[in-house]
């Protein structure tokens, strides 16, 4: 009995999307694939159709599975898209060949320590920490167990080198190579005068060193000030009491598909320079 095998199509709402999702579910059951109705994490692969902010939600949805996963761009900037929708002969022509390569991305976790217990995060790109509504965010931050400063601005977002040219590259953070293992922080909006001093440019982290960020709260701020919002790969959520929150890499490895021509400075040339 042959082997059923199994490719996931993920694919945005949008109208081009829905198109090229049921074309290559098509060409892909012609090619001998089983395409699941639903996500399946049992499957080889999968294909994301749309632009990467639908590449994180697939992830998400999937809880970072351990299968490859591909991208076919029909959004905008499409940094992690490896296809066209006019390359999808070709996509499955050279997966079943295997003329292809993984390239492994790592993900940032942080762990948010509250008086109802402790919650985690995942993200691909970033975990942004910043204060629920329009106030200064208050932060003492450690490295390791190092204390570095009380950070005073609107926030601070955490990068994987995966995620340094998404949020973290609008910020003035800078484009690291995803072969690099480091985590960058960089601030958001940060307060820098003569009465307060927070860190007005990233801090690069080598992996076994961990981000440790207490929030501080104003004795004269409402309960409803105190609220944290943790924001994983743009996902938002809102903590109360938060006591601490603990920023590293997670286990989870993401494993994105990419063809022999691909070349990480040559997207970030034709992407974003």
């Amino acid at each position: 009995m042959d082997e059923i095998r199994k490719v996931n199509i993920f694919a945005n709402e949008e109208a081009n999307s829905r198109t090229v999702k049921k074309r290559l579910k098509t060409k892909l059951e012609k090619a001998g694939f089983t395409v699941p109705a639903e996500l399946d994490a049992g499957a080889e692969l999968i294909v994301c159709i749309g632009g990467d902010g639908s590449l994180l939600t697939a992830l998400a949805a999937l809880d970072f599975p351990d299968i490859p996963i591909v991208g076919v761009n029909t959004g905008h900037l499409g940094f992690f898209q490896e296809l066209r929708p006019g390359g999808l002969d070709e996509f499955i022509f050279r997966y079943k060949e295997k003329q292809y390569v993984i390239q492994e991305l790592k993900t940032v976790k942080a762990e948010m320590v509250t008086d109802d217990g402790a919650t985690v995060a995942k993200g691909l790109n970033e975990i942004v920490i910043r204060g629920a509504r329009s106030h200064v965010t208050q932060l003492n931050i450690f490295i390791g167990e190092s204390f570095i400063e009380t950070f005073r601005g609107d926030g601070i977002l955490v990068a994987s080198p995966a995620g340094s040219t998404a949020y973290n590259y609008a910020l003035g953070g800078s484009i690291v190579d995803p072969r690099l293992d480091l985590l960058q922080v960089t601030p958001i909006a940060p307060i820098n005068n003569s009465a307060y001093r927070s860190f007005t440019s990233s801090l690069l982290l080598p992996p076994h060193l961990s981000l440790n960020v207490f929030p501080e709260f104003s004795r004269n701020t409402l309960n409803k000030d105190e609220d944290i919002l943790i924001t994983a790969d743009g996902a938002e959520r809102t903590f109360s009491h938060v006591r601490q929150i603990h920023i590293g890499f997670s286990a989870e490895r993401v494993q994105l598909l990419r063809f022999a021509h691909y070349d990480f400075w040559n997207k970030v040339k034709e992407k974003l320079l």
